[in-house]
Order: structure tokens, then C-alpha cells, then sequence
């Protein structure tokens, strides 16, 4: 087995959460290595921006493959792919496209419920985790419901169905549960107790940092899309300044160091 599956494993054991600042390319995840992220996972939603995709299952899964090959070539800790609803709507195919992934040697995914009907997550779930123990890959399998990110039950239903899902996705052979835009204390006390498996939660307004949550129980913190929707924003204003003005003086300052850059990949 690929030792880094071991590490992965065991940073959702820490009384802090694991917080993981997503990736969109093997740029930004070498850089986050640098900072001393103890693992990289990436942000579906960057990723597909920065290949020219919409969000959403769009992208083709030899290209999410090939750029989790490309991170995998270089940083040294763990990488852990958002494969978002794993690009089919047949449980068989999707575990296909998922061991695309898992050639390039990642030693986590992220799969999602998004609006689908739930039945079909958890069969997806079940092919993947027999195709990992076939390669025996001990793959952490993520798994993240939107009960709260989309509003996919009333509010007063949305803890208890936030649970009745974290159970079943783990009896089909899942890791953890992501739960963005929970963010609320109350259910965060109630629903972590619960699941007998790391909580995951995704920045987001009103969240306790992450000393807190780990208070509460929470294993695993993330970033989103945040990071790059904050860069594709600042981007498009330099951007559109240099356009209208070609004036050189907003392009010389808060940069990176070329040669800081250049060391990432040395």
C-alpha cells in the first residue's frame, strides 16, 4: 500500500482540525506544500476554471487524472481529488473514472451527493471502495452531502438528514463526511456525536475557527473555492486596469519574487 494513504489517515485523528487550503493545479498545490499544508486535496470548481470547465461534473475525467498526476509529480504529501459526482450517473463508470485518479497515486477523493438521488451516491460509494480494496489502495473516501450547501431538505429537517446520510454513506464503505455551509454551533454539537467517522466543514461565514472546531469535534476544515475565486477577482482587476490604461504601476507591486517562485520547482 502507498504509505502516503497511511498519513492521509491518520491526520483526521488530530485534536485540531486538518485544514487543507484547496488546490486547483500542480502550481498552487506546490506552493501550499510550501507553506506546510500537511496534505493537499483540491477544489473541484478550481480546477475546472482553470481547465476551461464550468463546475458541475463537466469535466472530463482523463483531464482531472492528468492534472492529479501532475501534483502528485510535485509535492511529497498526500493529495486527496474532488471527482465532484465522479463524472457518471452509473456507479460501474464512475468507479472507472475514479481509478483514473487513483493511478496518478492520490490517497484520498472527495465524492458528493449534489442533488442526485441520494441511492445512487451511496452505489457509487460501495464500487469504489471494492475497487480500491481490488488495487489495495486504502483510499479515504470523502464524502460530501449538500443537505445545507443547497438546501436539499427544510431547515428544521437538515440536521437530522445531515446525519441519517453520514451513516449510511459510511455502512457503504465511506471515510468521512463534508458538509459545506454547515456553519451554525448548535448543529455542529449535535451532528458531529453522532457519526461515528471525521466531519469535515468548509469555510464559511459565521464558521468558529478552527481551534474551536476542533473543540467540537470537527477533523478536517477546507478552504473550497475560495482561494481561487479570491485570485480569478483580483486577476480580472489588474486585468481590466492594464486593458483600459496600460499603466505599469499596479503591476509592480504585492507580487511574488520571481525567484521564489522559480525555487517551488527546483
Amino acid at each position: 500500500m502507498n504509505h502516503l494513504t497511511t498519513v492521509f489517515r491518520g491526520l483526521h485523528e488530530n485534536k485540531t482540525p486538518l485544514i487543507l487550503p484547496n488546490a486547483w493545479d500542480a502550481g498552487s498545490a506546490r506552493l501550499f506544500e510550501s507553506l506546510g499544508a500537511p496534505a493537499i486535496a483540491t477544489t473541484s470548481a478550481g480546477v475546472a476554471w482553470a481547465l476551461g470547465y464550468s463546475d458541475g461534473d463537466k469535466l472530463p475525467p482523463e483531464k482531472l487524472a492528468a492534472l492529479a498526476a501532475n501534483i502528485v509529480r510535485v509535492i511529497k504529501v498526500p493529495l486527496s481529488v474532488d471527482v465532484e459526482g465522479g463524472y457518471s450517473h452509473d456507479p460501474s463508470k464512475a468507479a472507472e473514472n475514479v481509478k483514473l485518479v487513483l493511478d496518478a497515486g492520490v490517497a484520498g477523493i472527495n465524492i458528493e451527493d449534489s442533488t442526485n438521488p441520494f441511492d445512487l451516491l451511496l452505489r457509487k460509494i460501495e464500487k469504489i471502495r471494492a475497487l480500491s480494496l481490488g488495487l489495495a489502495i486504502d483510499l479515504f473516501i470523502n464524502v460530501r452531502t449538500d443537505v445545507y450547501l443547497q438546501a436539499l431538505v427544510p431547515a428544521d429537517q437538515q440536521v437530522e438528514e445531515t446525519i441519517r446520510r453520514g451513516k449510511a454513506v459510511k455502512e457503504a464503505g465511506a471515510d468521512g463526511l463534508f458538509i459545506p455551509a454547515l456553519a451554525d454551533v448548535n448543529a455542529i454539537k449535535t451532528i458531529v456525536p453522532e457519526l461515528d467517522m471525521p466531519v469535515n466543514l468548509m469555510a464559511w461565514p459565521g464558521l468558529p475557527a478552527a481551534a474551536e472546531l476542533g473543540k467540537l469535534g470537527v477533523k478536517r476544515l477546507s478552504a473550497g473555492s475560495g482561494i481561487p475565486q479570491i485570485i480569478w477577482n483580483n486577476a480580472a482587476t489588474l486585468a481590466e486596469n492594464f486593458l483600459k490604461t496600460g499603466d505599469s504601476a499596479p503591476l509592480m507591486t504585492g507580487y511574488m519574487d520571481h525567484s521564489r517562485l522559480q525555487g517551488l520547482f527546483s
